[in-house]
């Protein structure tokens, strides 16, 4: 199926385009007019239906908010940096927390087993952490952040960009996932 703004619901119907001023008239005919192409260049560039859809409608929004509401000389050529802007910056963010998280987990050092306790304990703890790396991103991530960073869940939804009551959801979905995979690993290893 090809990418395109219809694809991902971004057209805009015109039929109630009445109500609108006539000086925002302009936003609507770029939209239809540069729309395809901007898809396909943010497609590129995020490859993710999600990140395409935001940075579509941001680019739009800062269209349609200029100050003064005025019209850019050339649209097609701001239209285009914003949207290559949007998504570079997005880029970043997404790098910047895979590498705050990957400094959350190489600070993370399990327990020193100490003389005297069970050595089974250290293979559970590893079994643990193999599982947890298995887990979608989502439920890994606040996983990661809740049990072993310690973080309320306040702090993990707005490291996460997400709402506090999605972070309870994703961590219990998690730890149903890791009780089922940990339950299935003990009973292979009786077997």
């Amino acid at each position: 199926m090809a990418i395109n703004p219809t694809s991902l619901g971004l057209t805009l119907d015109l039929t109630g385009a009445d109500a609108i001023a006539d000086s925002q008239r302009w936003v609507l005919t770029s939209m239809q007019q540069y729309g395809p192409g901007l898809v396909t260049m943010l497609w590129r560039i995020l490859g993710n239906e999600q990140d395409v859809c935001d940075a579509y409608q941001d680019t739009f929004l800062h269209l349609a908010h200029l100050p003064n509401r005025k019209k850019p000389a050339n649209v097609r050529a701001y239209l285009f940096r914003t949207a290559s802007n949007l998504a570079i910056s997005m880029l970043r963010q997404k790098q910047l927390q895979r590498k705050h998280q990957q400094r959350l987990m190489d600070q993370y050092q399990p327990p020193q087993p100490r003389p005297g306790d069970d050595l089974d304990a250290a293979a559970i703890q590893q079994q643990l952490r193999d599982a947890i790396a298995e887990l979608p991103g989502y439920l890994g991530d606040v996983i990661m952040l809740h049990d072993l960073a310690q973080m309320p869940y306040a702090q993990v939804a707005k490291v996460l960009g997400i709402r506090a009551s999605a972070a309870r959801v994703y961590r219990h979905k998690a730890i149903k996932r890791l009780a089922e995979w940990m339950s299935h690993t003990e009973n292979r290893d009786e077997s």
